[in-house]
């Protein structure tokens, strides 16, 4: 008897001990064999606790995830011996581990260097303060495929229209600030949906593209003035889809009459673009850099007729992921700041999906002022601005002034122009084209950066 009651308590006491904690931060966009292998390893240790990293959290190092962080959460929180799932909202481990402190922390080896070295080396720091251990089983061992790679695939043979159409929408929702770069052919449209670079452990790059009305003509060797017609455009709105993944905004001028905008907005819609940015002007087309130097009057649309047009486009969209911005003209027409507010509530009201105010002046002062009376408004969508005159101001600034979308509308174009003037001089110049070289990229690049399939 008394055997069995010794027994009992020691039973008792074993049973009443805490579980170790593991914790496994992952961002589980797409679930490969690799995560259930690290979770298998990590449940030797103990009860296994999941940092979900947030879509806003994946978003500030890489492209926004394909699934919601709800749907990813649902799918984690299934998978066998994952004791409790709770959000990452940064990169960094850190807030989460003082939270749970746990007893150990369990992650493949693959992030001793890369972007993730330093994220890694805090995780080591804070583990010590409550002597937790991290585990790194050999990520080539779990069988592990970078997520991102297995997304890349999935990306290669391209996206259905249905999909790319919301994903402004989708970006707006989790990233501070969309960095947006002109296109106006398809291999301008690979360079904005390739590049990118590791600055601070994160990795930067274009968020969407921009079909410039500016750069389509003038890469047809055509003023900017309406001369490509909206078929021609459409052409190279194409070309451009048909190479990339990313969000597509669209620079459709005025818009034309009313009746005519409710075709381009079908048109744009179908396609798959995400946006169309349209300017309150009436008249020939100059453009807006000009201002009133143009020697050509440029006219204001008056806001009930603007407000209207606005209003006969949201109504012929058939989904509510396609979004029509208006663009201010006010401020490059010198009808003042007053106007440009009072027009930016107009056009809100008449469904506007964004505002972006527009200036030719060299500094900001205007763009800010702007900003801080929009701020004031109860109803509010996303601003844009084109910065190609007060091309100083950086990114972080734009944000800090509430700024959501930064178009940079047509580097590509002039930046590719000297180059090509430079190369045709030398070959004049020198009767070969050995010192054109300089100037030009090599082939091998180039065809590097057009994808090609044998299948």
């Amino acid at each position: 008897m008394l055997i069995c009651e010794h027994y009992q308590t020691v039973k008792t006491k074993k049973t009443t001990q805490p579980k170790k904690t593991v914790y496994v931060g992952m961002c589980a966009d797409i679930i490969h064999n690799g995560h259930i292998n690290i979770i298998k390893e990590a449940r030797k240790y103990g009860e296994v606790i999941i940092g979900l990293l947030t879509d806003e959290a994946v978003a500030s190092y890489k492209r926004v995830p394909l699934l919601k962080y709800e749907s990813r959460k649902l799918i984690v929180e299934n998978i066998l011996g994952v004791t409790k799932v709770i959000a990452q909202e940064t990169l960094d481990y850190v807030p989460n581990l003082q939270l749970v402190k746990p007893d150990y922390v369990v992650h493949g080896d693959d992030w001793k260097t890369g972007i993730q070295r330093e994220t890694r080396e805090r995780v080591m720091e804070t583990l010590k303060e409550w002597g937790g251990k991290l585990i790194e089983p050999d990520y080539n061992a779990t069988g592990g495929t970078p997520s991102t790679k297995l997304i890349n695939h999935l990306l290669e043979g391209g996206v259905t229209p249905q999909y790319r159409l919301g994903l402004l929408r989708r970006y707006l929702e989790v990233k501070p600030l969309i960095r947006v770069l002109e296109a106006h052919n398809g291999l301008t449209g690979l360079i904005a949906e390739k590049t990118k670079l590791v600055k601070d452990g994160k990795v930067r790059e274009f968020d969407a593209i921009w079909e410039s009305s500016l750069t389509d003509s003038a890469s047809k060797g055509k003023p900017d003035i309406s001369a490509v017609d909206i078929t021609s455009r459409i052409q190279t709105i194409e070309s451009i889809l048909e190479v990339t993944t990313k969000p597509v905004i669209v620079d459709a001028d005025s818009g034309g009459l009313p009746e005519h905008f409710v075709f381009t907005v079908k048109s744009m819609e179908r396609l798959g673009v995400s946006a169309v940015i349209i300017e309150d002007k009436i008249g020939a087309k100059r453009n807006s850099l000009f201002g009133t130097d143009s020697g050509v009057v440029q006219t204001q649309d008056s806001v009930e007729d603007f407000s209207h047009k606005i209003s006969r486009g949201k109504k012929a969209q058939v989904t509510s992921d396609f979004m029509i911005i208006a663009r201010i003209e006010s401020l490059i027409l010198g009808a003042g700041m007053k106007d440009a507010l009072k027009r930016a509530e107009a056009y809100i009201c008449a469904g506007a999906d964004g505002i972006m105010i527009h200036s030719k002046e060299k500094n900001p002062d205007e763009i800010f002022e702007f900003c801080r009376e929009y701020r004031k408004f109860a109803n509010r969508v996303p601003l844009v601005v084109v910065p190609s005159s007060y091309n100083h101001v950086t990114e972080d600034e734009f944000q800090k002034v509430g700024i959501n979308i930064v178009i940079y509308a047509n580097h590509l174009l002039r930046s590719a122009y000297p180059a090509m003037v430079k190369t045709a001089e030398s070959i004049l110049d020198t009767g070969r084209s050995l010192l054109a070289d300089q100037y030009c990229m090599p082939i091998k690049d180039v065809i590097s950066l057009i994808p090609y399939s044998e299948e």
